[in-house]
């Protein structure tokens, strides 16, 4: 589909024809009212209708254009018809959203422009912190549950060293050491490449010491940029975003994320690990009258950029089965290119914001994302470049599942406050939640660092020597007669060993659920 192409018309009809597609039956959100040659028609509402918001979604524009009070408008709209909303903060200019808002002539004119009865009202909130750093409750999550996928992306390993990586956590789910932490794998990672831990995984390929020394390298640089606060215990319960006030709205989960804006790569993967595990623990739900939780994944580039394939391949799954779970996913981001073609397949619900075309690259990504709108009257060029702040070019789904005409609309006030919180407020917040005594204090139970260490404590120079020396002669007596040794892939390694049939086979036992993995990698764990 192309926006190049103009369908004619009297400006009357041009705007009635595009207002009826707008003209919902059932419960929408109310965007803002519809522009035509510069001039806010507020007869003509622009709205979204309740049930497609679980059909994914696309922000986008330029910084500075107004993405971030979107967000907010639409955040506000679910949690008063009783749908959860995750929200990341990664400027910290969110939290006013608990907040009623102040008004002021700018608000005022808003209003009238678009038609708005506007008042001033917050939203039931939680505010959370990747690890406790900065105003929140703390979110972490255990190495296990994390999974090699998500966890090659946050340390930046290539293919060879993420299915190595894979092969550390198998051999860890297959022999019940659990990694809680970062030492926790540090120490699984050193083991398999001693003398005494080498012939453990002789039988499926072994883990070579480059590569060993690799991810030993990174994980040691990720520590000391001070993540190893978001591995470890007590694990976030990601079904904590599931729930509603007691008035019946939806709570807003905020995570902050400020503290931490500098480490992109970090807070985009754990907030896909938060996606996955929803994925991983939800059932199956179909066509719903409302989403059980709308996800907004800001700075969504960050996610893509130096992704391997199979990482793109497991979120594309993920975003494309998660919807049938009654979760709706938008992803925030400045144009539409930052999006794999695969993703913004499936984003049925559109917001752009302007777009600016300083540059020959800035001209090819406003060409390219003009092109991704239905056929309309507007000269989409032209008009996305003019737009603006607080307005948008807007096509969602209908009721009936279909693309809505494309409008030119000038956004509504949010009710809450356009402005962060005092900082001693949002402690105060953070402070008084049912949350915060559950998961602001860290524990450190045994797990994999703490069984090996007590291990090579109880290891001779006598008993060493003995499993070398035997090692050989088990591999050669475990060997059919006749047959040369194969070399197959690590994954074909992995997936044809002894462990890992053993492994699928106590699905069903408390073990086999814990380590039962999902597209991602990511494992289920105990739910309390």
């Amino acid at each position: 589909m192309s926006g190049g192409e103009r369908p004619g018309g009297q400006p009357e009809e041009i705007i009635e024809r595009i207002a009826s597609g707008y003209r919902f039956t059932g419960p929408a959100l109310d965007l803002g009212a519809l522009i035509w040659d510069g001039t806010c028609h507020p007869g003509a509402p622009v709205r979204i209708p309740l049930p497609m918001l679980n059909r994914h979604g696309l922000v986008a524009g330029a910084t500075g254009t107004g993405k971030t009070k979107t967000l907010q408008l639409i955040a506000e709209q679910l949690s008063a018809h009783g749908v959860p909303v995750f929200l990341a903060d990664v400027k910290g200019d969110l939290s006013g959203i608990s907040a009623p808002g102040l008004p002021n002539d700018k608000v005022r004119s808003r209003a009238a422009e678009v038609g708005q009865e506007w008042a001033p009202a917050g939203c039931p909130a939680e505010f959370y912190a990747l690890g406790g750093l900065g105003h929140g409750i703390p979110v972490r999550a255990t190495v296990t549950s994390f999974g090699p996928l998500l966890l090659a992306k946050v340390l930046q390993l290539n293919q060879t060293q993420e299915q190595s990586l894979g092969l550390v956590f198998h051999y860890a789910d297959s022999k019940g050491l659990e990694l809680v932490d970062l030492k926790d794998l540090r120490a699984v990672v050193a083991f398999l490449t001693s003398d005494e831990g080498k012939a453990e995984l002789k039988s499926i390929g072994g883990l070579s010491s480059a590569t060993a020394g690799v991810i030993l390298r990174s994980l040691t640089a990720f520590e000391a940029q001070g993540m190893g606060a978001f591995f470890g215990e007590p694990e976030f319960d990601t079904a904590e975003l599931l729930r509603t006030a007691p008035d019946g709205r939806g709570i807003l989960s905020v995570l902050e994320l400020p503290a931490v804006q500098d480490r992109p790569r970090l807070f985009s993967t754990f907030l896909m690990w938060l996606l996955a595990d929803l994925f991983h623990d939800l059932p199956e739900a179909g066509d719903l009258d409302k989403p059980k939780l709308v996800f907004f994944f800001d700075e969504a580039h960050l996610l893509f950029d130096g992704a391997s394939k199979a990482f793109l391949e497991s979120l594309t799954q993920t975003v494309r089965l998660i919807r049938s779970k009654g979760v709706g996913v938008f992803f925030v981001t400045q144009t539409p290119k930052d999006v794999p073609a695969d993703v913004l397949g499936q984003l049925g619900n559109r917001v752009q914001h302007a777009l600016r075309a300083f540059t020959p690259d800035d001209e090819k990504a406003l060409k390219a994302t003009v092109r991704t709108f239905p056929d309309s009257p507007y000269d989409l060029q032209e008009l996305l470049t003019g737009l603006g702040t607080g307005e948008a070019v807007v096509t969602v789904l209908s009721e009936k599942g279909a693309p809505t005409p494309v409008a030119a609309t000038r956004l509504r006030a949010p009710a809450s406050l356009m402005a962060p919180v005092d900082a001693a407020e949002l402690d105060r917040a953070v402070r008084s939640s049912p949350l915060y005594a559950r998961y602001a204090q860290a524990v450190d139970r045994e797990s994999a660092y703490e069984r090996l260490t007590a291990r090579a404590a109880q290891v001779t120079p006598e008993t060493r020597e003995a499993r070398e020396a035997s090692a050989p002669s088990q591999r050669e007596a475990a060997r059919p007669e006749g047959r040369e040794e194969e070399r197959p892939s690590v994954v074909e390694q992995v997936v044809g060993s002894g462990m890992f049939k053993s492994l699928a086979r106590s699905v069903g036992t408390q073990l086999g659920r814990e380590i039962t993995r999902s597209l991602f990698g990511t494992a289920r764990r105990r739910r309390r």
